[in-house]
């Protein structure tokens, strides 16, 4: 069993260890990206170890110089409402300790949730996100110190393609869990939705618009609302509805027209009350 164990964090770590590089090289960009903008390097330093949000920060930087630190709060917590489906998602893997759930959230990002939600629910998985969660947080903070310190010298991460690594390394954890055609079919759908809706809304939305693709089994599987649902009942039984035995006549039943009288009350399932 130990030996299992040990086998999971070598795994755990040779993974986390592939996109921290990556998170060292953009956390670096920031930093130097933030003290270029004028913002003092205590400051930018402070918002990676308090803030810790990524493309948040970048667009913070901005609003922050430009004098509207109100703006940079609100489009933080925009831009960063899909946690809210994150902490659903593990709240019950972060231990019952008040303050673990705290510091979890702290930690959460959408690489250290997936790498959790990839194990089994259980130890395995509340292992895997403390393992990556604090590693991408000590990798995203080396990389702001060593902007800061070089100054200009780090250019944008996106002339590398390092930008790129974050949504490669997600696809390749997320791709474990598309094995069943339903799951696929939600996690296209969703895509979609947000690929569309992406040049029309602000940062942050198309990710909580996707969510709607989460109700799609839902629907397959729910009828029209107000259907009748009726089933035969075998002679000599009694139908569960009314107690009436089966095959009695409908005393609510026209036999001319075979209508409903006015007064009836049809009984439907489904139909709001």
């Amino acid at each position: 069993m130990r030996t299992a164990y040990r086998t999971g964090d070598a795994a755990v770590l040779r993974d986390v260890a592939a996109i921290g590089a990556a998170m060292v090289a953009v956390g670096a960009s920031f930093g130097a990206v933030a003290v270029a903008a004028g913002l003092p390097g205590w400051a930018t330093l402070a918002m990676s170890v308090f803030v810790y949000a990524g493309g948040a920060q970048f667009m913070a930087v901005g609003l922050v110089v430009a004098g509207s630190p109100l703006a940079a709060v609100l489009a933080g917590l925009l831009l960063n409402a899909r946690h809210l489906p994150f902490g659903l998602a593990l709240g019950g893997s972060l231990g019952p300790a008040r303050w673990r759930r705290l510091l979890g959230s702290h930690l959460m990002t959408d690489e250290a949730t997936a790498f959790a939600l990839a194990r089994p629910a259980g130890p395995a998985r509340r292992h895997a996100f403390w393992v990556a969660g604090a590693l991408l947080f000590v990798a995203w903070n080396a990389g702001t110190l060593l902007g800061v310190l070089a100054g200009g010298a780090v250019g944008d991460p996106a002339v590398l393609g390092l930008d790129a690594a974050f949504p490669a390394g997600l696809a390749a954890l997320l791709l474990p869990s598309l094995r069943d055609a339903r799951t696929r079919r939600v996690a296209l759908t969703g895509a979609l939705l947000a690929v569309l809706a992406t040049p029309f809304l602000p940062a942050g939305l198309p990710v909580l618009l996707a969510l709607a693709a989460v109700v799609v089994p839902a629907l397959r599987h729910r009828g029209p609302a107000g259907a009748t649902r009726t089933a035969a009942v075998p002679a000599g039984r009694v139908d569960p509805t009314d107690g009436s035995p089966a095959g009695a006549p409908d005393p609510d039943r026209n036999d001319e027209t075979g209508a409903a009288e006015p007064a009836a009350v049809i009984r439907t399932e489904g139909a709001p009350c």
